[in-house]
């Protein structure tokens, strides 16, 4: 039988993964309503548009997003078939291929950014107090620090 720590402990896990699943179902249900795409192809876009050149190698994206090779490849063959982003081969290396938000990708990603900012404001920011921000930075990067080695 569990402690009551441990109990309490596995209830804030509990609690947790509700919550991230509450948000995003409803920032990916506004994301589709107001864009027309995924919050998955949102965070595809960010994270294009936070790399230099607004490319990244199909790989890191893969390790990005927590999908896998086959899972991108066909992520980016959807968003490649809409015009939001093209592939690019490596001249150095052919096993190399890249990622590379295009124009309307960039154009699609402005539009949706204030919406989705919103969004997270709704559904997160807003039930945050005071000390909460600095208390669940710290335990997050705890978490992060020890699941990557830190």
């Amino acid at each position: 039988m569990a402690s009551q720590s441990s109990q309490e402990q596995i209830s804030v896990w509990r609690s947790f993964l509700e919550v991230h699943s509450a948000v995003i179902k409803a920032l990916e249900k506004e994301l589709i309503e107001d864009q027309s795409f995924s919050l998955t192809w949102y965070d595809v876009l960010t994270h294009l548009s936070e790399a230099p050149g607004a490319r990244m190698q199909h790989q890191a994206l893969a390790g990005s997003l927590l999908l896998s090779r086959s899972g991108v490849t066909r992520l980016v063959d959807r968003m490649a078939e809409a015009g939001l982003v093209c592939r690019e081969s490596s001249p150095e290396d052919r096993r190399v291929s890249y990622v590379v938000m295009t124009q309307p990708g960039r154009d699609a990603l402005d539009r949706a950014s204030p919406g989705h900012m919103r969004g997270i404001a709704q559904h997160f920011v807003r039930y945050l107090e005071a000390g909460d921000v600095a208390i669940l930075q710290g335990f997050f990067s705890r978490v992060l620090d020890g699941e990557s080695g830190g």
